[in-house]
């Protein structure tokens, strides 16, 4: 089968097309035809060389998508063969085929098609995790989102306002701005060096948000601090752009509350995971959630992918369609 592997750490150039053999599953597993794997800066680390060091290369990256299973290994007994599924976590999806533990995957209702499942599993997880897990936004409460054109950051904007909050939405170029206010932001600042606190306090009357979310590294990190009212609390994720280095805790300003957001604390479990993924099939279903696809490839391009990603030249998801984009 073909698959898309990283021949070692690099730029997008150490991305190739290959042949790799048939995957087969095993105990617990279940193999899947993929009809759409998706694009996540989680995928740039790797390729970077910043996560997945264990792993030899050549390696097939990917850990998310959606597509049909073909067959189930021994002690499987939630899935068949024909069933649609959708998985957040599987490394090597970037492939025509892989073999994924029953665990980690979530039945397909018929009402959501591939695409949008593959945009949705590991970015809507992130967000449903930040919105009522980490910071379970209250209404009235005024966040600041970060990357607000994103895939996060959509679906973030989206979850926030369905709880009642409001969104303070920030981006790169202007030519994002319309994204972010359709999912919901009432303010949007346009801004790309880290300098935007001024803006957050004049627009909160000098009070400042109640949560940030910023997945933006160190570049944005003291604005954000200083964007937060009294006992605010700062979501940091995204270690891919680096981190902000050490912090003194006796330096945090206004008894602010900060920690590193992880979406696997949000579905600890499979009954959890699919728990959760219903709940954001359901919210699509209502018509009370889109997801933006920003981009689909064929799988061969997934040199092209990484690259309109890590360059913020995308809104939205970006999708890797290994029959090809029709």
């Amino acid at each position: 089968m073909k698959a898309i592997v990283m021949t070692g750490p690099g730029e997008c150039d150490v991305l190739a097309l290959a042949d790799r053999a048939e995957p087969v599953a095993g105990q617990g597993q279940v193999l899947v035809e993929v009809a759409a794997a998706g694009v996540n800066f989680m995928d740039i680390g790797v390729r970077r060389g910043k996560f997945w060091t264990d792993m030899p290369d050549p390696k097939v990256l990917g850990v998310e998508g959606a597509g049909r299973v073909l067959a189930v290994g021994a002690g499987v007994h939630d899935f068949q063969p024909g069933q649609r599924v959708a998985w957040a976590y599987a490394p090597g999806s970037y492939a025509e085929r892989v073999v994924i533990s029953a665990d980690a995957l979530v039945p397909l209702p018929d009402a959501i098609d591939d695409r949008t499942a593959a945009a949705l599993m590991m970015q809507g997880l992130t967000a449903s995790h930040f919105a009522t897990d980490f910071y379970a936004v209250r209404t009235g409460d005024v966040a600041l989102v970060h990357a607000a054109a994103g895939g996060v950051g959509l679906l973030l904007t989206q979850i926030i306002k369905l709880r009642g909050g409001r969104v303070i939405g920030r981006v790169s170029h202007a030519g994002k701005v319309d994204a972010a206010r359709d999912a919901g932001a009432e303010h949007v600042i346009v801004e790309a060096e880290g300098q935007f606190a001024d803006t957050v306090l004049r627009l909160t009357a000098g009070d400042g948000v109640h949560v940030v979310y910023d997945g933006g590294g160190p570049k944005t990190f003291a604005d954000s601090l200083a964007s937060l009212r009294r006992s605010g609390t700062f979501c940091w994720f995204g270690p891919v752009l680096g981190t902000p280095g050490t912090l003194d805790l006796l330096q945090l300003p206004r008894s602010i509350k900060i920690g590193y957001a992880v979406f696997f604390d949000h579905i600890v479990t499979p009954a959890l995971l699919r728990e959760r993924a219903a709940r954001l099939f359901g919210w699509v279903i209502a018509g009370k959630m889109k997801v933006k696809i920003g981009g689909v490839y064929p799988l061969a391009d997934a040199l092209h992918a990484h690259a309109d990603l890590e360059g913020r030249k995308t809104i939205g998801k970006l999708l890797l369609i290994p029959g090809g984009v029709s």
